[in-house]
């Protein structure tokens, strides 16, 4: 009878389930990492939002002329 020094197929098994998790802990390290990216990437935009808002409303009340709003508002754009 082979034995296997005890273990036999136990080891291969053993070394497959630690791969599983260590797949698993990696892809759960990026999903983490790739969230946190995309949020990051998210702020940006509502202050350029924000911003243009700000110009309209200001362009809206007669603070600033048509000109200075066009050149603002590519300012902002770029």
């Amino acid at each position: 009878m082979m034995m296997y020094g005890g273990y036999g197929m136990m080891s291969v098994f053993g070394l497959i389930g630690m791969i599983a998790q260590l797949v698993i802990f990696v892809l759960v390290i990026f999903l983490i990492v790739a969230g946190i990216k995309k949020v990051s990437e998210f702020r940006p935009h509502q202050r350029e939002d924000r911003s243009l808002d700000i110009l309209r409303e200001r362009y809206a009340k007669g603070e600033i002329t048509e000109e200075e709003f066009k050149k603002m508002k590519k300012d902002l754009m770029d």
